[in-house]
């Protein structure tokens, strides 16, 4: 498929037919060059990206899914909203949808080049509660790693909650890590509690998980630099759960013993 195929299944939700990555020689680095191409022609068209969406960084779900290390993708502003504590989200358009709840933290400034995990302290101004809305154009949830990266890294639409500067959660970054690690949510669906995880399952903790994408994405040809204003989604605390119009979801972040908030999400 060409970019511009791509993007039309994105846009019109329709499913693919086969998977890229049966094709020889169809690796990473090939889906990440697509993804990227993507994303120009959804610049080029006036959408604006916000920042990046990291994926597969909870260990317990790699078997599930038959993906084996973390992946990222773009986010935009026709598909993030931002509330105060409960908003909506439009599922019209995607396919075989699933929520995640997680964590999402805004940049003040671009990390430093080779910067440690303390120093990416330095680079953030607020984390956020999220729900992301995940898809996938493949039957089934079937798929290989550079599936998933051609496919947008499986981003659909995005909430996030309540924004609270990291600095009146800890003073550095091993506060916040620990903080972050050590917090859980219960996910429930319609007020019947479904799923819980901890945040010490993104790769032990969401700062860790940040770090992560941080130096990845500066590894991979072409991506666009970190930039101020970025927002980056740190992957899900539970399994992705199938979602539709009409629900209601919730995620309880250890309240109020959790720096996240709560955060409910209506689907339309």
């Amino acid at each position: 498929m060409t970019p511009e195929t791509l993007l039309h299944h994105v846009d019109t939700g329709r499913p693919w037919a086969a998977r890229l990555s049966t094709r020889p020689g169809y690796g990473l680095d090939t889906a990440y060059a697509d993804a990227l191409a993507v994303r120009a022609l959804r610049v080029a068209r006036g959408e604006r990206p916000l920042g990046y969406k990291v994926g597969f960084t909870n260990r317990g779900i790699w078997p599930v899914y038959n993906v084996y290390a973390p992946i990222w993708g773009s986010v935009y502003d026709s598909t993030v909203v931002f509330c105060d504590g409960e908003g909506r989200l439009d599922l019209s358009h995607t396919c075989e949808p699933r929520i995640e709840p997680e964590a999402v933290f805004g940049l003040r400034s671009a990390p430093a080049a080779e910067a440690s995990i303390g120093d990416l302290f330095d680079a953030l101004e607020w984390v956020a509660p999220g729900f992301e809305i995940v898809q996938s154009h493949l039957a089934g949830w079937k798929f290989e790693a550079p599936d998933t990266v051609a496919d947008g890294g499986l981003h659909a639409r995005l909430l996030v909650g309540r924004r609270m500067p990291v600095r009146e959660i800890a003073a550095d970054a091993a506060g916040l890590d620990a903080a972050l690690a050590g917090a859980g949510v219960v996910l429930a669906r319609d007020g019947q509690a479904l799923d819980r995880g901890k945040g010490a399952a993104v790769l032990d903790g969401p700062v860790q998980a940040l770090w992560h994408f941080v130096q990845a994405q500066r590894a991979c040809p072409g991506a666009p630099a970190l930039r101020a204003g970025d927002i980056v989604t740190t992957g899900t605390w539970t399994d992705a759960w199938p979602v539709a119009p009409g629900q209601v979801w919730h995620g309880a972040f250890d309240a109020p013993l959790s720096p996240l908030s709560p955060l409910s999400l209506r689907l339309e």
